[in-house]
């Protein structure tokens, strides 16, 4: 069967292996050196639980206010499968893709490659056919075993660690640290921008020799909230009243901190000044990451979906004044900690709206609605839906002006969200 259209491709790459996920770097590492994909130019790898596509999104334009020629990857998509891959700040187009699709195909020959394996190695070829001057790629799932560790970095980030994908990587943060740790390499920058690393990942990096700097010992930063600035240091490099980014949430700050920490340990390759910094916070955007995309209704997005991100969440609500009432729109996958977010998030919503998630990993709205009432939400203050049109329906039908809607707990609540509302992914 000849595939003609980017849809027939990942049908077909579906199709090819006996496992959505199969972790391992044998059959990247065979097909890079058939493909004779290589890059000279400098790779930074972000891996972490949380955090992930602001840093990179941060780096990316940062670089670009640099001048630089730039690649990002990263993971999942929440509408079209084309936002995995952008090239100097532009998703790249159906057409620009299919040929790198045909070339993974003819090089594969009988290894079987998962969606994961076959799609990045079509974007690694079309990364490797422009030339750029730095590759941004995100860590899909843990560290040590994902495909995109592969590549050999020049620098690595771990953003936060914390209990996700428990199945994969372990059920505590010893165990998923020392996973993504392994993306960190010998003599090379390594970056932990959590405050509180697992001593698994701080010994795994001194052994290998790694260049470690790390949040809270190697960098620090103040924020001043009340003339919306901060500081960032860095040794004796020190950045005084830069804007805050253009994304919201305290938390913010920690992952834009992690970005700085990696441009500013790697100046000899990809030298960036003052201006190129305060343009990239300012510029910076990520679709469903607390991001509001009504004023009237107040309608915010957000993919979190693990008690780190329910925790940033809480903490973004709180700080952002709403004189009415909050209601959620919720709904979470089978294996994620769904209990955890709801005992989390209980106090911060006024109303639940819950939706079923479809697909063998879908979570049920009875599911949470169980949850949510045995930590203390009363079951009047619950409604379950069939669908997210039926679910905005149901809140703007009676909240007042001064409510907002908070929708949250998946990439795909959130990405049936943009597609109820006619959004457009930037």
């Amino acid at each position: 069967m000849e595939m003609k259209t980017l849809k027939e491709w990942l049908e077909h790459v579906e199709s090819l292996h006996a496992k959505s996920i199969d972790l391992g770097l044998e059959r990247m590492q065979k097909m890079l050196k058939v493909m004779n994909i290589h890059f000279d130019c400098p790779v930074i790898l972000v891996g972490g639980t949380n955090g992930k596509g602001s840093t990179c999104n941060c780096l990316e334009q940062i670089l670009l206010s640099a001048g630089y020629q730039v690649g990002v990857h990263t993971s999942p998509h929440l509408i079209h499968f084309n936002e995995r891959v952008r090239v100097n700040g532009v998703m790249a187009s159906d057409e620009e893709l299919l040929p790198h699709f045909s070339k993974v195909e003819e090089c594969r020959d009988e290894t079987t490659l998962s969606y994961f394996e076959f799609t990045l190695l079509a974007i690694l070829d079309l990364f490797y056919s422009k030339h750029l001057d730095v590759l941004i790629l995100e860590i899909g799932l843990g560290g040590r075993l994902d495909a995109v560790n592969t590549l050999e970095p020049t620098a690595s980030i771990v953003t936060t660690v914390d209990i996700d994908h428990t199945g994969f990587l372990g059920n505590t943060r010893d165990a998923i640290g020392w996973e993504k740790a392994h993306i960190y390499r010998p003599g090379k920058v390594a970056i932990c921008a959590d405050e509180q690393p697992p001593e698994t990942l701080v010994q795994y990096a001194n052994k290998i020799q790694a260049k470690t700097v790390f949040s809270g010992r190697d960098y620090h930063y103040q924020i001043d909230a009340e003339n919306s600035k901060w500081t960032f240091v860095l040794g004796e490099k020190v950045f005084a009243d830069l804007p805050m980014p253009a994304l919201p949430g305290e938390h913010q700050i920690r992952n834009v901190s992690g970005a700085l920490a990696v441009l500013l340990s790697i100046q000899n390759e990809l030298p960036v000044q003052r201006k190129d910094i305060e343009n990239g916070l300012m510029s910076m955007h990520v679709t469903g990451r607390f991001e509001r995309v009504s004023q009237n209704p107040e309608i915010i997005l957000d993919v979190g979906h693990n008690p780190h991100a329910a925790r940033a969440l809480k903490k973004a609500l709180n700080e952002s004044v709403c004189k009415g009432k909050t209601y959620a729109i919720f709904g979470m996958l089978a294996d994620k900690d769904r209990s955890s977010v709801c005992e989390i998030m209980k106090d911060s919503i006024d109303e639940w709206v819950l939706l079923d998630l479809d697909g063998p990993r879908g979570g049920k709205a009875e599911d949470l609605e169980s949850f949510l009432v045995h930590f203390g939400v009363q079951a009047s203050k619950i409604q379950k839906c069939i669908s997210m049109i039926q679910a905005l329906e149901t809140i703007q039908y009676k909240m007042k002006p001064t409510d907002r809607i908070i929708v949250f707990g998946s990439f795909l609540t959130v990405s049936s969200a943009i597609e109820a509302l006619h959004l457009t992914i930037k």
